[in-house]
């Protein structure tokens, strides 16, 4: 039964360390999708300078993450860590798109090919919120430009046809794309349509002032040559 007890106090010098990166990864991962948030938030309101501080903050965040639970699988692969990671792929993707910039790959930051696929079906819903954002002060070809965007994306996600379980539950985050793709395809199309009408009714606008300008002067002429015959 001694050798019971030496077991046991190993078990429970693991269960310490692996309870202690636990709290750690939990504190860690917090942090890491607040942060991702500001740098979104940020990217919105074309604030780049605070943009770059935040993802400097989050890449260093999703390192200390990834290294709080590098002796622990099951913690790494655990719904916290792979969500905040999601949300840094998220964050780092819809600000390289925004601004024009090439997309990260998976390798660049670190995170499992799940999780990448994941975080870009979430960027969708942010470049609808920017082409929203555009659309506000009329059509600009920045919307066309993001709306090919999603679709580009969607036409990769669509095509990983596997298992949740090896995707992680892409299949739904690929039907919420659509969804928006298509909503924000329209909101676009009746912006275009509402311009073109503007346009129209503002060209029709000036002919009719036009016309009337030219005829006033004729009608004023005749009327001076009845007074003179009169």
């Amino acid at each position: 039964m001694e050798m019971l007890e030496q077991i046991a106090e190993k078990i429970r010098e693991q269960f310490d360390a692996k309870t202690a990166a636990r709290d750690q990864a939990l504190s860690q991962a917090r942090s890491l999708t607040r942060c991702c948030s500001q740098a979104i938030r940020a990217v919105h309101r074309d604030d780049e300078e605070g943009m770059r501080v935040q993802l400097g903050e989050a890449d260093q965040l999703a390192s200390a993450l990834k290294n709080a639970v590098a002796n622990f699988p099951d913690l790494y692969f655990a719904g916290y860590t792979q969500d905040a990671l999601k949300e840094y792929v998220e964050a780092n993707a819809t600000c390289a798109l925004i601004k024009g910039a090439e997309l990260p790959e998976p390798s660049a930051l670190g995170v499992e090919t799940n999780t990448y696929l994941n975080g870009l079906a979430e960027v969708i819903g942010e470049l609808r919120r920017r082409c929203l954002d555009i659309l506000r002060n009329g059509y600009s070809t920045e919307a066309e430009r993001l709306l090919t965007q999603m679709d580009d994306i969607y036409a990769i996600l669509v095509t990983m046809d596997y298992p949740d379980a090896i995707t992680n539950g892409l299949r739904r985050q690929t039907d919420i794309a659509r969804s928006i793709i298509e909503k924000t395809r329209g909101d676009i199309t009746f912006s275009i349509r509402g311009e073109h009408l503007e346009k129209a009714l503002s060209t029709l606008s000036n002919q009719l002032t036009g016309s009337e300008g030219r005829s006033g002067p004729t009608l004023s002429r005749a009327y001076e040559r009845q007074q003179d015959e009169d």
